[in-house]
């Protein structure tokens, strides 16, 4: 797990040393244990190493490999690296490392661009190959890693994070396209797309062959169905097999690593059933991790209630955080420097925090995203079923944070480009092979909009603290046979009914049964007092004014009564607003303003 950037130019200049430099130091807090570069003329590299694997400088990058004529930077993990590893030694490769960073080099040369069609893992990676000439770029299925990228006619230049980008000097205008999805679809902006315009991100699944001549080619390798299987399932069996692969989903991340893994432990129903696979397991001193808050009026901060119950069950080894709501709004500006792009989700302080103290013990944590989206726990599915309309408008009556009308109000004319978040959705809902409306929907949440809201959310702020996440719930052989279940059973027991089968005996009914949960951070949810102030003044800011996206008539309506503007997942509309704008000042006004 680390941090990875570079560039290929197209001119025939050489990598500007300087500009490494730059990207190497935006990187640094993904990898603190190493870093590394390497240049040839118009191609260059860094990586910033967070030692997992292999822990010798034999796993060093930019891994070059000279009998091949291939240069790697790889961020991430490969599950299945020591079966890979075997089988090419078989196949009379040479290793001089025991990592999965090599295990790619070797996958690449054996069978080129399907290399990725082998790999079982999270990853982002960018593979030079000399005598093709030619960058071969990737990334995993479920776009569990982030790969940015800058392209002019002068070069390609990529990084995990929009800072090295923007820091080098791409383009910061805002893009009209992801401005409205960005405050539609809570913060969501699908790949290639960025709220800049000089920063995009390569699309989950797929991989780009880059020439020096600046021609590309872009290829989709993986695209799930959502659709029942020839040889239809009973209720039973579609359990079982989700329980087997589930527990093969939690081992395999759990073997692939020479350190310590522990588990962030909210409370919930997913984070408490991979404690319990693991001891089902045979895994012994388990290490459980827990953060809460404030209560707020009747909002709860914390869920230590139901995360105790699962270590005294389970006898781990626990250390529980407890954050005042007078630390959160000091500590906000350090989070939000550390989002690749304006995230709203209301956790990203919390796991940001929370990671500052579990990367003191540990350097790899089990996490529960996805387990929502893949089973169905959330309460607008079922909303969602039932509403009458097209199926775009029974989504987006329970699901899109603003009517197109009222963000049309917003955002100044300039902005007023078209409704783009209609036109994904419309796009994403006419696409094969889903059998009915929920499957559409499912599919859409777990291999897209889970991409850029939790999971992203939860690599930026782990990594912030060189702590590595992994998410068996987005396993890509789990969510395969998730999408393949009828949605009517995943929605039985107001949802999640397979993994609150698989539960039954190993955790306590009560956190089975509880209501579902969210992760509290009320602060951030009900604004009001020095939040609210604080919000205010950003928005209200010469920064914002001049920056000329938002219209001050509105802001005031939603600043004087912020609890009228709740969107239909009981988000804070202002707070989204505050967001986007404190982040521009954070990431690109500071930046920017160096360069000058």
């Amino acid at each position: 797990m680390c941090g990875i950037c570079g560039q290929l130019r197209f001119d025939n200049q050489a990598v500007n040393s300087q500009d490494l430099n730059i990207m190497m130091q935006k990187i640094a807090r993904r990898g603190p244990d190493g870093s590394g570069e390497w240049a040839d003329h118009h191609i260059g590299f860094g990586h910033q190493r967070l030692s997992i694997i292999d822990l010798s400088n034999h796993a060093s990058q930019p891994m070059v490999d000279q009998a091949l004529d291939l240069v790697l930077v790889f961020n991430g993990t490969i599950y299945n690296y020591k079966a890979l590893r075997a089988l090419l030694i078989n196949k009379g490769y040479e290793f001089f490392s025991q990592s999965d960073t090599e295990v790619i080099l070797k996958a690449y040369h054996h069978w080129g661009e399907d290399c990725v069609t082998h790999l079982d893992g999270m990853f982002a990676f960018c593979i030079w190959d000399k005598k093709q000439q030619h960058l071969f770029v990737a990334r995993d299925r479920m776009g569990i890693k982030p790969l940015y990228f800058n392209l002019t006619d002068k070069a390609f230049s990529f990084a995990s994070n929009t800072q090295s980008l923007i820091a080098i000097g791409a383009n910061t205008d805002i893009s009209s396209v992801a401005l409205q999805q960005q405050l539609s679809l809570h913060a969501v902006v699908p790949a290639p797309n960025t709220i800049l315009e000089g920063v995009k991100k390569i699309k989950p699944a797929t991989t780009l062959i880059i020439k020096p001549n600046g021609d590309i080619k872009e290829t989709t390798y993986w695209q799930p169905k959502a659709q029942r299987p020839k040889v239809e399932l009973s209720d039973a069996e579609y359990i079982e097999r989700t329980h087997k692969l589930l527990s093969q989903a939690v081992l395999k991340r759990m073997d692939a690593a020479d350190v310590p893994i522990g588990v962030l432990l909210s409370g919930g129903l997913d984070s408490s059933l991979l404690v319990a696979l693991l001891h089902e397991a045979g895994h012994e001193d388990i290490r459980t991790f827990s953060i809460g808050f404030e209560d707020i009026g009747d909002e709860a901060g914390s869920e230590f209630e139901y995360s105790d119950q699962i270590v005294d069950r389970f006898n781990t080894r626990h250390e529980k955080y407890v954050v005042s709501n007078s630390q959160v709004l000091p500590r906000l500006g350090e989070a939000i420097a550390n989002m690749n792009e304006p995230m709203v989700g209301q956790d990203a302080v919390a796991f940001y925090l929370l990671s500052e103290q579990v990367s003191k013990h540990i350097k790899v944590v089990l996490s529960g995203q996805g387990a929502d989206e893949a089973f169905a726990g959330y309460f607008w599915y079922p909303r969602m079923q039932d509403e009458q309309g097209s199926e775009v408008e029974r989504f987006s009556k329970h699901y899109v944070d603003r009517p197109y009308e009222e963000y049309l109000q917003t955002v100044n004319a300039k902005y007023h480009s078209g409704d783009h978040t209609r036109a994904w959705l419309n796009k994403e809902f006419s696409k094969a092979h889903a059998d009915e409306f929920m499957d559409k929907v499912f599919r859409t949440d777990i291999t897209r909009l889970v991409v850029d809201d939790p999971v992203k959310r939860v690599d930026n702020m782990t990594m912030a603290w060189g702590l590595e996440a992994r998410v068996p719930f987005m396993d890509y052989q789990l969510v395969e046979h998730a999408l393949s279940m009828p949605p009517s059973l995943k929605m039985s027991e107001e949802g999640k009914h397979p993994l609150k089968q698989i539960s039954r005996g190993l955790l306590p009914d009560s956190v089975i049964d509880r209501k579902k949960g969210y992760f509290p951070m009320p602060a951030l949810k009900y604004v009001q007092g020095e939040f609210l102030e604080f919000m205010s003044d950003i928005l209200t800011s010469s920064a914002c004014i001049n920056r000329g996206v938002f219209d001050q008539k509105f802001i005031q309506k939603v600043i004087n009564k912020p609890e009228q503007y709740m969107t239909a997942l009981n988000g804070s509309r202002l707070w989204h607003l505050a967001l986007l704008e404190y982040w521009l000042q954070i990431n690109v006004d500071s930046t920017t303003s160096i360069n000058k």
